[in-house]
């Protein structure tokens, strides 16, 4: 449960305290404040204050995003500081901010935020889902053998919790990306849950045809994919809110969500959702060219892909690539490219969240980077450090991208074998190298420690900026 009475105290501190308030409403979302001097704000700070979801500066107010519970932490704050309460307002009365010069960073910038703000609020999920695995992972079969695959406590650990966390992102995504840009939330879960819909997902797995006014659907599983989501939600946002223009007010409540999502499903299927689909296949394609090519283009290529995997696993762009390097595993049991290299980027992922836990003394981030770190090694998900270190802070994926690609260098340059014989996600990825006899091993061991170091001490050194360290290395009772 939030800490309403310290997020309160803690955003007071950050936009200059009681004395730099001169006014502070409340909408559904947002906490309003009219401040005497905006340079006293601490965005460093603010950014970082657990339970904050983002701030912006717009028709002269300085709003702090806080979710639900803002009603809330309102009252704590109006408590703690002796401000006048105010009646709740509407949140549709932002006036429109002001237009900023649109540059090549700006368009960047505006993309890692939607990507960042729509991903960061999934930590608590990811989290739970990777630790679950790792228990399921520690008393199940593949480790202590405590209990078996198909004991009640073992599928309440992976099928029941790790399965829900990761099966239907689509869901949990789109409801935080439309939450983050402005459509309505339910419309952004709704149309994720089109996305999943079970009939559809049949059509696919038996090969049934599928048609959208006549006009044939790329019929393709979008259970765990991103960027169909990602790219629909902006699509969502600005038709919803064009219909809403348009619409008469005695009608708008029905009919302008039933007019949005009648024309957003056939863009999603017949566009958006094949775009994302085959921007993956795209990649996977380029990627696996390289691997065909062999020589020094091969060993380019694992750098390449040590580097980048767990960028295109937060896309969901890697699944394609997954697959189709899955053949030569199944038909000649053995895989020296992608999987190798692949491997090489999840180091990186350790790596880089136990450089953040060495790095930070703050306590409550310190735990959650262990966690990151167990969930990974143990649980073999590395989504909770991805989206809970690397987009949070971005300059982590400096040290994740080092390791990766200075793990995946040694790795091609040694010609390390992945075998089908054992494997997995977690720790216990290396037995894969073992069919491969002693030099096979050392060099994997070699090479994957490489990765782990080299993303640990980037990260240690370089991985975040002197604004987050002022936070993250203080300390805390």
């Amino acid at each position: 449960m939030a800490d309403n009475k310290k997020i309160a105290a803690d955003v007071l501190e950050a936009v200059g305290g009681k004395s730099n308030v001169s006014y502070v409403a409340h909408c559904m979302t947002r906490l309003r404040f009219t401040l005497k001097d905006r340079s006293k704000v601490d965005e460093g700070t603010l950014k970082r204050t657990t339970g904050v979801l983002g701030f912006q500066e717009t028709g002269g107010q300085y709003q702090v995003i806080i979710g639900q519970n803002v009603p809330k932490v309102y009252n704590e704050l109006c408590a703690m500081s002796g401000l006048a309460k105010q009646e709740a307002i509407d949140e549709n009365l932002d006036t429109p901010a002001e237009k900023e010069k649109l540059t090549p960073r700006l368009v960047g910038k505006k993309i890692l935020d939607y990507l960042s703000g729509s991903m960061v609020p999934l930590i608590p999920i990811f989290l739970t889902g990777g630790l679950s695995r790792a228990i399921a992972s520690l008393i199940g079969p593949t480790l202590l053998n405590l209990v078996s695959a198909e004991s009640d406590v073992y599928i309440l650990f992976y099928d029941l919790i790790y399965n829900a966390a990761f099966s239907f992102i689509p869901l949990y995504l789109g409801y935080t990306a439309a939450k983050k840009i402005g459509a309505t939330p339910v419309l952004g879960l709704f149309l994720g849950g089109i996305y999943m819909s079970p009939t559809f997902a049949t059509m696919v797995t038996e090969g049934t045809q599928f048609t959208i006014f006549g006009i044939p659907v790329m019929m393709a599983s979008y259970s765990q994919t991103v960027l169909p989501i990602v790219l629909s939600v902006p699509v969502l946002y600005l038709l919803e809110k064009g219909i809403r223009k348009i619409m008469p007010d005695v009608l708008t409540t029905v009919f302008t969500p039933f007019c949005t999502i009648i024309i957003m499903v056939p863009i999603c299927f017949l566009v958006l959702g094949p775009i994302g689909r085959e921007l993956g296949n795209l990649v996977s394609t380029d990627i696996l060219a390289m691997g065909d090519a062999g020589g020094p283009i091969r060993v380019i290529g694992m750098t390449i892909i040590g580097g980048i995997w767990q960028l295109l696993v937060i896309t969901g762009m890697h699944i394609a690539i997954i697959q189709l390097a899955k053949i030569p595993l199944l038909e000649y049991g053995y895989e020296a490219f992608v999987y190798v290299a692949s491997n090489a980027a999840m180091l990186g992922v350790w790596g880089m969240a136990l450089g953040a836990f060495l790095r930070i003394r703050r306590k409550e981030e310190k735990s959650q980077n262990f966690g990151f770190l167990v969930s990974g090694a143990i649980g073999g998900v590395t989504e909770p450090a991805l989206f809970g270190l690397a987009l949070r802070y971005t300059r982590p994926l400096i040290g994740m991208i080092a390791g990766g690609a200075a793990g995946g260098l040694f790795l091609g340059l040694t010609n390390v074998v992945y075998y089908n014989s054992g494997g997995g996600s977690n720790i216990l990825f290396l037995t894969a190298y073992l069919p491969g006899g002693q030099a096979n091993v050392m060099f994997a061991c070699i090479g994957f420690a490489i990765a782990f170091v080299v993303a640990a001490v980037v990260t240690y050194l370089f991985g975040f900026k002197k604004e987050d360290l002022d936070y993250l290395t203080e300390k805390t009772a």
